[in-house]
């Protein structure tokens, strides 16, 4: 079986797959290099709702879709985290108003540590590395089937009100579905904190098109707001849209995140 021949819906799933290790500072997708510091929990629980719209020769293809994640974080040292994430998806898929895809469940989960290894005068670099857990059905699109791996090289950088952040990844894609499986990941995001506890964010990136036979890799642009309730609660919300016709055309995006 090759990519191409799997319904548009379970391509999606798969992306999202590929996209499951956890982040922070949600909505954003590009990681800061900031840890929880020692014998410190951060409990975070996010979701996403996606639309797409196309037209594939002449044939009218719908998605909606989604996923909700639950990510727990705990520094076992102040510049060291163990990060567990587990996401729950969901999608249905119509060509030309007859469903082709319809299935829901447990992903893949993934264990990652974050590394802090420098800091420097607001300037800080961390590493990530993880693994994924085949916990999803594969059959239904909704797991690889097979223990993944990745790593991130982060880097932050702090000028107040402002912070930037960059994330240059690798996703070793194991799969069964002919798909690529050496995926790439580059992406920039901006913090500014407007008033106390109140910050917009936005958020480019880049990653591999899995599907070897694709035309273009999937480009995203995010922007969103993120309120902090008091030093250990945050809300936040954002929109995803895609640049690209293999990217999402739009995602919104929701989570909080409890520290203790």
């Amino acid at each position: 079986m090759t990519w191409k021949w799997l319904p548009k819906g379970l391509i999606f799933a798969v992306v999202l797959l590929i996209a499951c290790p956890s982040w922070a500072a949600h909505p954003l997708i590009t990681d800061d290099t900031g840890t929880q510091g020692k014998g410190k929990f951060q409990l975070e629980l996010n979701g996403q709702y996606d639309w797409d719209d196309d037209d594939v020769s002449g044939v009218s293809v719908k998605y909606a879709g989604g996923e909700a994640a639950a990510t727990l974080s705990y520094g076992i040292v102040d510049n060291v985290d163990l990060v567990l994430s587990l996401p729950y998806l969901w999608g249905k898929e119509k060509d030309d108003d007859v469903t082709v895809y319809n299935e829901n469940g447990i992903g893949d989960a993934s264990f990652e540590v974050k590394w802090r290894l420098l800091e420097n005068d607001g300037f800080s670099l961390a590493l990530k590395p993880g693994i994924s857990f085949p916990t999803g059905d594969e059959d239904k699109g909704l797991g690889t089937g097979k223990i993944g791996g990745q790593a991130f090289l982060i880097a932050s950088q702090e000028v107040e009100p402002f912070a930037f952040h960059a994330n240059l990844g690798y996703v070793r894609n194991e799969n069964d579905a002919d798909e690529r499986e050496d995926i790439w990941h580059a992406s920039l995001a901006g913090t500014w904190e407007v008033v106390k506890d109140l910050q917009l964010v936005a958020n480019i990136g880049i990653e591999r098109n899995p599907d070897s036979d694709a035309d273009d890799d999937p480009v995203f642009l995010i922007g969103g707001i993120i309120y902090s309730i008091n030093e250990n609660f945050d809300v936040d919300c954002g929109v995803k849209v895609g640049l690209t016709d293999s990217e999402t055309d739009v995602s919104a995006l929701a989570g909080v995140a409890l520290r203790f």
